[in-house]
Order: C-alpha cells, then sequence, then structure tokens
C-alpha cells in the first residue's frame, strides 16, 4: 500500500510570488499539502516571464524557473483589487490551515489580509508573513529581492576576490535556501503548536533578519577579534591549496564544449602528502615554502600555479577518482548538464523527477529535499497553468454554486 504523505490534509492559501514564498509552499506541496497558488492575470507573477522556457514555447506558462518552484498546486486567478475578490480570498483564508505571503506589509495592508483580519473569519489560521525587512521599523516598506539583500546583509562584502570589487551571490542564497528554509520550520513550528492547543498564532519570518543569521562566523570573528572579514575568492585561511583548478576540456562530444575544472582542498598535513603524491612528488613540493599549512598560505599564489600546471592536461574526471582513492579531498565542477545527465551518483539515487506539463511537456523538477522513510514526499503533479483550477477550487473547495462564480466573473473578481 504507498505511503501517506505526512502534510495530508493540510490547506495551504499561497498568496505569494516570484521565490522565497512559493517555494516553501512547494515543500509543503511535496510533503502532502494542498496548496492553492492565487495569482492575478493583471499582475502576473514576473517569475513567469523569466527564462528558462521550453524550446520554442512562449506564454505565462512555459518558464523552467516558475514551473520548477510550483509543482502540484492549485492555480487560482482573482483581482485582490476587488471588493468581490477580497472577499473571496476571505472565503479562501476561511478553508485553510496556514496562510503564506511574501507581499510587502503596505499591499497586504490594502487588501485587508493582516493577522488581526484573518482571525475574524479563521480563529485558528496559522498564518506566515515574509516582509522583505520587518513589520517594524524605518524600512518596513522598502521592496527588494535576493539581489538587494545580498548587499544589505553583507554577502556581497564577502563574496569575490581580494582588490575587486564584490561579487555578490545573486539571488540564489536567501531567496531559495534561508528564507523558505526558515519559514518551513516556523510553520512546521506553528502546526505543531497548535495540534497541542488548538489555536493558531502570526509569523513574521522578515527576510533580513533570516538572511543575516548564517553570517555568524562573521559576526564572531569581528566581535571576539576585532576581524573585518574580506573577500577572499575560493581560500580559506585553514586550507590551502583551496581553489578550482582548470582541466582538459571536454571535446567531441558532439555537445557544446564544458571548460573543466576540478576543486581540490588540503585541511590536514594527510592530505597534503597525498596530493603530492598524486602529482608524483615533484622536488619543489618538498621545498620549504610548502612545507606546513602556513607556509604553503604565504606562498599560495606560486603553490596555485604549480598545481595549475599539473592538472591543465588532466582528465578532470579521472583526477578526481584518483586523488579520493588517496584520500585527498576532490570534486570535479559540474555544469547543470552534469548534473543532470552525467552525475551517476544523483541517477541513482533519483533526485530529479520528471513530469508531463501540458505546455512544456517532459521536463525535470527538484525532486524531495529531504526523505522520510515511514512517510516521503511525492511530485505527484507539474506546475499548474495559470488559472488551471479557478473552478475547481471555487466550486469543490470553496462550494461556490454556477451562478456565484458567473457573478464573480462578470465583477471582474475571478479572471
Amino acid at each position: 500500500m504507498k505511503a501517506k504523505r505526512p502534510l495530508e490534509g493540510l490547506k495551504v492559501a499561497d498568496f505569494s510570488w516570484f521565490g522565497a514564498g512559493p517555494i516553501c509552499a512547494n515543500h509543503l506541496a511535496t510533503y502532502g499539502a494542498t496548496v492553492v497558488r492565487i495569482e492575478s492575470e493583471t499582475h502576473i507573477d514576473a517569475l513567469r516571464t523569466v527564462a528558462p522556457f521550453a524550446k520554442g514555447k512562449t506564454g505565462y506558462n512555459v518558464s523552467g524557473y516558475f514551473n520548477n518552484f510550483n509543482a502540484a498546486k492549485l492555480s487560482i486567478t482573482l483581482n485582490l483589487n476587488t471588493e468581490q475578490g477580497r472577499e473571496l480570498a476571505m472565503k479562501i483564508v476561511a478553508w485553510a490551515d496556514v496562510f503564506l505571503t511574501n507581499i510587502t506589509p503596505r499591499v497586504i495592508e490594502r487588501w485587508g489580509l493582516t493577522y488581526n483580519k484573518l482571525v475574524e473569519v479563521n480563529p485558528k489560521i496559522i498564518a506566515a508573513y515574509q516582509p522583505m525587512q520587518g513589520y517594524e521599523g524605518p524600512h518596513r516598506d522598502f521592496l527588494g529581492f535576493g539581489a538587494v539583500l545580498t548587499p544589505i546583509t553583507g554577502y556581497n562584502y564577502l563574496s569575490g576576490f581580494p582588490n575587486r570589487p564584490p561579487f555578490g551571490l545573486g539571488t540564489n542564497y536567501p531567496d531559495y535556501v534561508i528564507n523558505p528554509g526558515h519559514t518551513l520550520i516556523a510553520i512546521l513550528a506553528a502546526l505543531h503548536y497548535r495540534n497541542k492547543t488548538g489555536k493558531g498564532q502570526r509569523i513574521e519570518c522578515a527576510q533580513l533578519p533570516s538572511s543575516v543569521a548564517p553570517l555568524g562566523p562573521a559576526i564572531f570573528d569581528y566581535t571576539a577579534n576585532g576581524r573585518v572579514a574580506m573577500r577572499s575568492g575560493n581560500g580559506l585561511p585553514y586550507a590551502v591549496p583551496h581553489n578550482a583548478f582548470k582541466c582538459r576540456p571536454l571535446s567531441n562530444s558532439g555537445l557544446p564544449v564544458d571548460q573543466r575544472w576540478i576543486a581540490i582542498a588540503c585541511f590536514s598535513e594527510e592530505e597534503w602528502r597525498a596530493l603530492a603524491a598524486a602529482m608524483g612528488s615533484p622536488e619543489w613540493a618538498a621545498d620549504g615554502r610548502f612545507s606546513t599549512l602556513e607556509a604553503r598560505k604565504a606562498s599560495e599564489a606560486e603553490l596555485e600555479a604549480k598545481i595549475s600546471e599539473w592538472t591543465a592536461d588532466k582528465d578532470a574526471y579521472e583526477l578526481m577518482r584518483d586523488l579520493q582513492s588517496r584520500g585527498a579531498a576532490a570534486g570535479v565542477v559540474q555544469s547543470a548538464r552534469e548534473i543532470l545527465d552525467v552525475d551517476e551518483h544523483m541517477k541513482e539515487r533519483g533526485y530529479y523527477v520528471y513530469l508531463d506539463h501540458p505546455e512544456t511537456g517532459r521536463a525535470a523538477y527538484d525532486g524531495p529535499p529531504f526523505k522520510l522513510s515511514k512517510t516521503p514526499g511525492e511530485l505527484c503533479a507539474p506546475a499548474p497553468l495559470l488559472g488551471e483550477h479557478t473552478e475547481y477550487v471555487c466550486k469543490k473547495l470553496l462550494g461556490l454554486g454556477d451562478e456565484k462564480i458567473a457573478e464573480l466573473l462578470v465583477a471582474g473578481a475571478l479572471q
């Protein structure tokens, strides 16, 4: 018999957009929750317009970016700028166990979706808000995305190479990992509390402090030692070498040529000796400049140049296997194509899930981020078309009749 997913029966009203909110709701859907994604034709979630797109396809339903983060959700198109639309939103809140949004506080207040309004229709609701910088403070109404968070939180200052401008992390770290992960944990904690007490609660997972949290080591180094951490490229103060080195390019495969790199890291003398042995124990490796970690660190640029000469004509995968067999930490810097199509470990674990979408066809989705032995997660449906489930949500979940649905369509509340 097929195992139940752990969140089956949980009802989620996903009023979020872009990344941090939808990704959190995506995890809830993966583990069994029924997630209704509230969208608008007049204000499209811009993630639906962002590449990559299915080859030869256009429109709001073919973004791989959007689809990957919205699998198995039900999409309803609702105009919250109309009175009837806001009334219908409250019916969805009354149906739900969890309300989730990352829309700015100013707009949430204008639409009447604040916690004190939600509990009037659903006293047990768990309402999770993800404002950019919080509901209090001088910056409460500031807008932004991951690319804004990384500079104001200090990540950009730490990202890049010495004596060069900050490089940054793009949107990936705060938007796809920290903020949705923290919010997911908070929702699960609130569900645990409600199961024990019968009471819901308001969650505020402001994206600024959520993103700042993992900077603890840099903050501690400053408070304890007075040191301001600086950009160090791929380097670490306690490992050398610790970098990526160019190998022989992949060619003659019938595919675009991939530049190949291997990451090598030595944290101990044993790992350094293993690397030196793999290089054939060259005379220079026994030089006093490389005899200790401190000495190697002082001569890091010269050391990396010699390793680069050695790796330049090597096959990255063969070299990785040789180094790993000797006890030296090494890994091929894989491209997206290699992760999806080549990596034997990922294939055997079955991480990527292929789903059939009505417009994009068969495509790969990120699989469940963690596995539960008794109640595993599952991607049971592709991302929804824009407004695909409007009628289903209105009729089956909210109990509205055809006449009422027609009235809402005429009023522009449903789109």
